[in-house]
């Protein structure tokens, strides 16, 4: 059998932001054996109010945090390096390695997320399954899960597991609130 943890958490809105129509966020996390990350993001409340990119190529672009994306960061206990995940509706995406807080930025290679959609009048999910890099895959890691919601009207909220003060930053050490144990060999 299958060696596999599954943690889900409920994503907080930043005191700053506007949450039009959403009435909640949680994520799952299910972390597998063979190096695999699946998040699965439900967003509640009336999808209808929401910009939802429309449905693309899967394609790595830039800039999705500037609409509605599904983001995963991921660092660990040693180091100040830190791996950064955006997952758009669309189905495009983005994988960042940052050698500390916000410098030293570069494309990480890794192979394209599979990324589903579903939506209805009350709820949007969005799954993403990555394959972690071979030096992440064995260890204890701390995860940070945010959210960028944006509105047909214009406003734009900002969730995550745990908010630094002052404005949203998920790259603050603060947002890396999640702990994932490292994976056993059996």
């Amino acid at each position: 059998m299958a060696n596999i943890s599954i943690t889900e958490v409920p994503l907080i809105c930043h005191a700053q932001s506007l949450a039009s129509g959403v009435e909640g966020i949680s994520v799952t996390i299910t972390r597998g054996t063979s190096g695999e990350v699946t998040l699965t993001y439900r967003v509640s409340g009336e999808t209808g109010a929401l910009e939802i990119p429309a449905r693309s190529t899967s394609l790595r672009i830039d800039g999705l945090w500037k609409n509605t994306c599904f983001e995963f960061f991921i660092g660990n206990f040693e180091d100040k390096n830190y791996l950064e995940y955006n997952f758009s509706p669309s189905r495009q995406w983005a994988a960042y390695q940052f050698a500390a807080y916000r410098s030293d930025m570069v494309e990480l290679e890794t192979k394209a997320p599979n990324i589903g959609v579903a939506q209805a009048a009350d709820a949007l999910t969005l799954t993403a399954t990555i394959a972690l890099p071979d030096a992440w895959r064995e260890r204890s890691l701390r995860v940070g899960i945010s959210t960028v919601i944006a509105t047909k009207s214009g406003d734009i909220s900002y969730w995550a597991v745990a908010h630094p003060p002052g404005k949203p930053d998920f790259h603050h050490k603060d947002c890396f609130a999640v702990q994932l144990e490292a994976r056993s060999a059996t």
